[in-house]
């Protein structure tokens, strides 16, 4: 082996131009598929820290929530939502694995602003969480994305009246001046009173009665939220706007409502029991999703307890769509790159064996069998892949390097503060060495067409061969 692996290198410094161009070809095929799929590595991995950040890997509703509920989540509440927590905390199993674990209350209805001269009011998607939770969940970052946000003074453990609101909602309501919002277009001045809107007078005369004698000492502004409470009542509260931010999708920037979850109990539930839609759980590391949510299931199977457990990607499905299609662009670069590679290495080794035929009668006449005159070509062509597809490595890890500490940043779908752009390149040993691989074995497999012809050559017809 090792003298077909000496013959074969000479062979190839022989023919260093057409070797070169081959090489390349291959190295291109390697930085070119390495590269991709270092950047959607990172794409993976950022969406999967921001869903994570923002909903948990696991979440326990209600059976049939998440068919059913969300039209109606004051109808799948979870009752004494506590205990569960507590027998979720408390287990010997899950408690290792949870980082944060935490109830929400999701509700919908309609938001409505009458303290200036225009009154506006648009329905509303809201959602009731613990502050210092949320706080805790969006500093989870294991993958050192460095997509990290502060603690958000904005919103308190110890006030339950202060909320936030989608910028879009916020322009809507007619608060872009009193929450200091830049590029926040106030709506035009109405110069007739049949230029007004109608006022919903319920929910006019329902804030009248509801009225909060603290909006003289807030400095922020305040709204009005209107929902129905469980027993199908209409009920009322006054939420202070702690700040308005932007959610990257308009139908979500337009409607978002996030609140303290005593404030969002309190406007579903009133008097009566307060529940939780959601009881949301936060892992260390992803990896054991699978086996907590095995736990849960068997826990709540135990305890007779009609709850079910959805993960992050059952919740946002275009999570798993973007996978699916940065994937199969992937494989189709790598198809391209392979059908590259291989034209290149077989019109390599087909002149290789048309300007040898001579040197391969001589050999055969010597006694060489067919076999080894094969062989032969077939080791050429697998060091040729080997050398192009570790130049590709090393250039794709060094290309990697440099753009990671070019401090390029880039605002990606979803998105509103553009964000660093790292490719994982030396993160996916399994795929450096898969592509290595891929890409040797695609050399020799070209090769092969052309040594079986060398080794198929008659003695007589080689050695007059001109």
């Amino acid at each position: 082996m090792s003298l077909l692996l000496k013959i074969g290198w000479r062979n190839i410094v022989r023919n260093r131009r057409r070797s070169m161009m081959t090489i390349s070809a291959v190295a291109a095929g390697a930085l070119a598929m390495l590269l991709f799929a270092g950047y959607t590595t990172y794409i993976f991995l950022g969406m999967e820290t921001g869903y994570v950040q923002r909903s948990g890997h696991l979440r326990v509703f209600r059976s049939g929530y998440f068919l059913y509920g969300t039209g109606n989540p004051a109808a799948y509440g979870i009752d004494d939502y506590q205990s569960v927590m507590r027998l979720i905390g408390e287990d010997p199993v899950l408690k290792p694995m949870i980082r944060v674990l935490t109830p929400t209350q999701s509700l919908m209805g309609i938001a409505a602003n009458y303290s200036g001269d225009d009154a506006a009011s648009k329905t509303f998607i809201g959602e009731g969480l613990v502050p210092s939770d949320r706080d805790r969940m969006r500093r989870w970052d294991p993958y050192h994305t460095g997509n990290v946000f502060a603690p958000d003074r904005r919103l308190s453990d110890a006030d339950e009246s202060r909320g936030l609101i989608g910028s879009g909602l916020a322009r809507i309501l007619n608060l872009c001046v009193p929450l200091a919002l830049a590029n926040c277009p106030t709506a035009p001045v109405r110069s007739s009173q049949t230029d007004r809107p109608t006022v919903n007078t319920d929910l006019l005369e329902l804030a009248a009665r509801d009225v909060d004698t603290r909006r003289s000492v807030h400095q922020a502004p305040q709204i009005d939220l209107l929902a129905a409470t469980v027993g199908g009542a209409p009920n009322v509260v006054s939420m202070t706007v702690g700040g308005a931010q932007p959610f990257g999708a308009k139908e979500l920037d337009d409607a978002v409502v996030i609140m303290h979850l005593a404030l969002a109990q309190q406007l579903v539930y009133g008097r009566s029991e307060h529940k939780v839609t959601a009881i949301v759980m936060q892992l260390d590391r992803s990896q054991g999703m699978g086996r907590a949510r095995s736990r849960l299931a068997a826990l709540f199977k135990e305890h007779h307890l009609d709850l079910e457990v959805r993960d992050f990607g059952e919740l946002t499905p275009f999570y798993g769509q973007v996978i699916q299609l940065f994937s199969g662009i992937f494989l189709f670069i790598a198809l391209v790159m392979g059908v590259i590679v291989l034209f290149a290495v077989v019109n390599t080794m087909t002149m290789n064996v048309m300007e040898r035929t001579n040197e391969i009668g001589t050999i055969r006449a010597m006694g060489v069998r067919r076999g080894r005159v094969r062989a032969q070509f077939v080791v050429e062509g697998a060091l040729i892949g080997a050398i192009g597809a570790t130049c590709g490595t090393v250039l794709a890890v060094v290309s990697g390097a440099i753009i990671n500490h070019a401090g390029l940043t880039w605002i990606p779908p979803g998105n509103n503060e553009p964000i660093a752009l790292y490719l994982y390149v030396l993160g996916r040993p399994g795929l450096l060495v898969g592509t290595w691989v891929g890409l040797v074995l695609v050399a020799v497999v070209a090769a092969f067409m052309p040594a079986n012809r060398a080794a198929r050559l008659p003695v007589v017809d080689a050695l007059r061969h001109v």
